[in-house]
Order: C-alpha cells, then sequence, then structure tokens
C-alpha cells in the first residue's frame, strides 16, 4: 500500500506565508493605483511653473500639486489661471498670487512699492524687492497692445481697482517681471479661469515645500 509522502509543516508554513505576502502586496498596490487615479482625476493635478513671474517664491520648471475641487480663492493663496489671449498668444496656464477678492479695494502705490487692499497695507515678505512695482510704461504698453489701448488706459486710474464680483486680484510675486491684473487686457479675473491652488512643489526635491 502506497502513502502519500506529506508535506513538511515548515515549508508549506512558508509557502503559504510567500503566497499570503504577494497577495497583500498586490492587494496595496492595486489600492494605491486606484487611490492615486481618483485623487488626480478629481481633486488634483500637476502643474509645471513656466517663466519667472512669481520669483523668488517659484523658479522657472517648479513642479506644483494644484487642488481644483472644493477649493475657493482666498487672498495671499498661489492659483493657477488658464485665460486664453493672456499673454498675448498665450494658451498655457500661468500662476499668481491673490491679492483681493470680490468687492474688496485695491490701491498700488508705485512711489513706495506698496499694495494696500481695503486701506490695509499689505506685508508681502515673499517678494522680488530687487525689480518690484513698475509703473506703466507708455512706449512699452504702445508697441505691445497698440494705440486703441493707450486711448482707453488713459481713461484708467492704474493704481486704483474695485475687484468685481465674481472675481480676484492678481499679480505676480516678481512685479518688475509679471503681467498680472494691473494689465487691463487681464484686469480682474473670473473665479472660472481659476484652475486651482497650489499645494506646494514637490519637484526639484531640494525646492520641495508648502505654499
Amino acid at each position: 500500500m502506497m502513502f502519500s509522502k506529506k508535506e513538511p509543516a515548515k515549508a508549506k508554513a512558508e509557502r503559504t506565508g510567500w503566497r499570503q505576502d504577494l497577495y497583500d502586496w498586490l492587494q496595496l498596490m492595486t489600492f494605491m493605483l486606484g487611490f492615486f487615479t481618483l485623487f488626480f482625476t478629481f481633486f488634483g493635478i500637476v502643474f509645471s511653473v513656466s517663466g519667472n513671474s512669481m520669483y523668488p517664491t517659484l523658479h522657472h520648471a517648479d513642479a506644483m500639486l494644484i487642488q481644483r475641487i472644493g477649493y475657493t480663492p482666498k487672498q495671499g493663496d498661489v492659483v493657477v489661471i488658464c485665460k486664453e489671449g493672456f499673454p498675448i498668444d498665450q494658451t498655457a496656464p500661468i500662476v499668481k498670487r491673490v491679492i483681493a477678492t470680490a468687492g474688496q479695494e485695491v490701491f498700488i502705490d508705485y512711489d513706495t512699492n506698496s499694495v494696500y487692499v481695503d486701506g490695509v497695507l499689505l506685508e508681502e515678505d515673499y517678494l522680488n524687492f530687487a525689480n518690484a512695482y513698475p509703473a506703466p510704461d507708455e512706449d512699452h504698453l504702445t508697441k505691445w497692445y497698440g494705440d486703441d489701448y493707450m486711448a482707453e488706459l488713459t481713461d484708467m486710474n492704474d493704481s486704483y481697482f474695485l475687484v468685481e464680483e465674481n472675481s480676484i486680484f492678481v499679480m505676480g510675486d516678481n512685479r518688475n517681471g509679471s503681467d498680472d491684473s494691473r494689465d487691463a487686457r487681464l484686469g480682474c479675473v473670473d473665479v472660472r479661469y481659476v484652475v486651482g491652488r497650489s499645494l506646494g512643489v514637490f519637484f526639484p526635491f531640494h525646492r520641495m515645500k508648502q505654499l
């Protein structure tokens, strides 16, 4: 009479443990894949900074994680905006800082390089002070936008802005190198053009930080 040889208990336990570990690992990977798919589909996106208008806060080619669902713009937030045609021939999103929200008044004192919102001076320690707050240059604007733009600008008080309903007033941290709400072509930005808020920089790793 033939009897089958029993597998040693230790070997059987090792084989079962290996299979269980593999199963647990695959479950974890499946969960993580599903989580990140849902996260980036409904909550956040990755955005790469183009240009230096937010220097020194952000550098060219910084990679940021953007919150886009359940977000309402607030003063001080760094946001991504997608408005076709601004700057000229631009289709890619731009990144700026929210200076004021709907109903607020913005006053820019070009003599002292200061910004006031509802009469209160903003403490802006994030600015690039090397080249701060240029007053609009008429020759540059005429060349860039044409005589019609300058005729319209003549009727404007380019130091005072009232933020319209459902809009925000934005500026770059590199004030001497930023096209933003001071430019009548962009002006106050309708919140529908806001893609989302920057949560922070995650690449390059040596610049990783929360915003």
